[in-house]
């Protein structure tokens, strides 16, 4: 017999604010979390806007003392975790550590400590190097904080999936819980890469938007998008088996009741042209849940505002779903944030089956012909869903999909 999941806590640190409540709001509202980069100098990347976190007081969530010891991908898993555990009403105390565990994900970990020491090592000597360079660069650093924070020990999994990472840890807690191999998960993803070599390295690829107005940035399936904006923060959930979570008593946020992840095996950094790994990774979630096409009321897409990844999803969206089905990229108001990226949208998109209010897909003005799906616009915003999915397909042709179901109680 698998176990049903449930979600009980999240918790968020995004460009459009530093807790859940806020980033629903600003979300819902259609709000820009996109402005000009103010963390460094990025006149010679030739790029100029970003999605910043803001107005971030670690130590509201954090020990002061460990906030400073930590990669800022760290501080902002471990602080959105503990937001998402208050609301779970778990600690360390209410849960036998030996069942609890964390999966949670990150596609560049530890950057802005990797950039400092590099520069440090050249300017300096080796021997200045920091003794925390490793532990704080190293991407399943942000997994040991948040156990050692909760004191969890069960399985403590880093997923490294590219932009895929966050969705593909939180489908791979969701697998963990069905078999009973654990009551409760931690899970999600962070990022920090709004630094000089992130920026830096993006630009290189030309994968960046090079806009200077953050109006016309991220563009999701316009036809005029020009590229993705990069983004910052992480979002944790915790996931618990249904048995578990109504002996306790626990508030249900929402079911987690499907799961797929393929591969395209095709390119570096592009997807498939026809979107056929994304499509597959639908079908496997929808199938999971035990559902149809027709039963998906809305679609979180990944959405990056990138020519390639936009009309590919949107192709494997419509053949799979038809042109009806409701789609946005909540990109255009956050940015990308690459590992972290499905961690954000997966809060988003629990966070619309709850209210039966969808966010808009901000940044389009003129649908893309490629791009043939039914963009939420703030008119068509109010509408109930029972069933939604949210995707996340990253360079390496790495494809990710959950399927969530909006809690009802009995």
């Amino acid at each position: 017999m698998t176990e049903r999941v449930v979600v009980t806590g999240m918790g968020a640190v995004t460009p459009l604010g530093n807790d859940v409540d806020t980033f629903l709001a600003n979300l819902f509202a259609g709000r820009l979390g996109i402005g000009p980069i103010t963390k460094f100098d990025a006149t010679a990347t030739g790029i100029s806007v970003a999605g910043e976190v803001e107005d971030f007081q670690p130590e509201k969530r954090i020990e002061k003392k460990l906030a400073k010891r930590l990669d800022l991908f760290s501080i902002y898993g471990l602080y959105s975790a503990s937001e998402a555990m208050a609301q779970a009403g778990l600690d360390e105390t209410t849960i036998d550590p030996e069942r609890l565990g964390v999966i949670y994900g990150s596609g560049i970990g530890g950057l802005t400590t990797i950039e400092a020491q590099v520069i440090k090592m050249h300017d300096k000597s080796p021997k200045r190097v920091s003794p925390l360079f490793v532990p704080n660069s190293i991407i399943n650093m942000v997994v040991g904080n948040i156990a050692m924070q909760f004191n969890a020990q069960n399985t403590s999994q880093a997923i490294v999936t590219a932009c895929a990472s966050a969705t593909n840890a939180i489908g791979d807690a969701f697998e963990y819980l069905r078999q009973g191999k654990a009551d409760v998960m931690i899970t999600g993803g962070a990022e920090a890469s709004v630094n000089e070599i992130g920026i830096a390295g993006f630009a290189a690829l030309t994968a960046l938007s090079k806009a200077t107005d953050p109006t016309k940035a991220s563009l999701p399936f316009d036809a005029d998008r020009n590229g993705f904006v990069m983004g910052e923060g992480a979002a944790s959930l915790v996931l618990e088996t249904l048995t578990h979570a109504q002996a306790r008593g626990a508030k249900i946020l929402g079911e987690v009741v499907g799961y797929g992840t393929t591969s395209d095996a095709y390119h570096m950094t592009a997807p498939r042209p026809d979107g056929a790994g994304a499509k597959r990774a639908m079908q496997q979630a929808i199938q999971e849940a035990g559902i149809q096409p027709e039963d998906v009321g809305y679609i979180n897409a990944h959405g990056t505002a990138t020519h390639a990844n936009d009309s590919a999803e949107a192709q494997a969206i419509a053949e799979l779903f038809g042109e009806e089905t409701p789609v946005s990229s909540t990109k255009g108001m956050t940015g990308h944030l690459l590992g972290a990226a499905g961690a954000i949208e997966a809060v988003a998109t629990i966070g619309a089956l709850q209210a039966g209010h969808l966010p808009p897909n901000v940044g389009c003005t003129t649908p893309d012909p490629d791009c043939p799906v039914n963009l939420v616009s703030p008119a068509t915003q109010q509408q109930a869903a029972t069933y939604a999915l949210s995707n996340s397909f990253g360079f390496g042709g790495h494809n990710a999909v959950v399927a969530f179901k909006k809690w009802v109680s009995a």
